[in-house]
């Protein structure tokens, strides 16, 4: 499928609009783990998902990481072109976590629509509204939720997006995730898997008992 079919708002542009955006396009396919945006100094331009996923994530001082957000086929990456989010005070560092295919928008050139075309500014205004309510998420789960059920509700939430009960996971990958060290998430499996609820092997996380998961992580 071409990059019409992939940009929600694409009938909303004017004929020149879609012109010159065809023509400033750039398509790439990167490799798992491929990094393709590093925080506020690289200015790469937006990216459109054609297949794949890639993952949004903040670095600490001590160079611990946290997800912030992860994107999907047909999401649109904003914070890849920092640049033109001049009230961006955070690095984000963007990195692909499945082989994906995209295609890149420049900055300045989105930028132009944006001045031009309200759907455009509109559609990028309910962009920013959506990541903005998932890093409130991510906020309150660090303040008020406990490990356990953040790492409960990650596993399920991996289940969901793989399609299965055996997750290819390693300690450190989901340390990452949730801003904390490795030995801690071990300590946290092994309990998991003392209750039952999740059997552990080299690099893998396979979930046995997805109801008690669930309760832990409504509870």
């Amino acid at each position: 499928m071409n990059f019409q079919s992939y940009f929600p708002i694409w009938s909303k542009l004017t004929v020149p609009q879609q012109t010159r955006i065809l023509t400033g396009l750039t398509e790439r396919s990167v490799q798992k783990g491929a990094l393709l945006h590093n925080g506020s100094a690289d200015c790469t331009g937006l990216l459109l998902i054609r297949s794949g996923q890639l993952r949004a994530y903040i670095l600490s001082d001590e160079g611990r990481e946290i997800t912030v957000y992860r994107l999907f086929d047909r999401d649109l990456c904003l914070f890849s072109a920092s640049c033109m989010l001049r009230s961006v005070q955070f690095d984000i560092t963007i990195e692909a976590e499945k082989d994906t295919e995209l295609w890149i928008i420049p900055t300045e050139l989105y930028q132009q629509l944006m001045e031009e075309s309200a759907p455009v500014a509109n559609y990028t205004n309910e962009i920013m509204a959506a990541r903005f309510s998932e890093v409130m998420w991510l906020m309150e789960q660090i303040l008020w939720k406990s490990l356990d059920k953040r790492v409960a509700a990650f596993l399920l939430e991996e289940s969901a997006i793989e399609g299965g009960s055996l997750l290819k996971l390693t300690h450190e990958t989901i340390a990452n995730h949730l801003g904390t060290h490795r030995e801690v998430i071990t300590r946290m499996l092994r309990y998991f898997q003392g209750e039952g609820m999740v059997r552990l092997a080299r690099g893998s996380v396979e979930l046995l008992d997805r109801k008690s998961l669930e309760l832990l992580r409504d509870a």
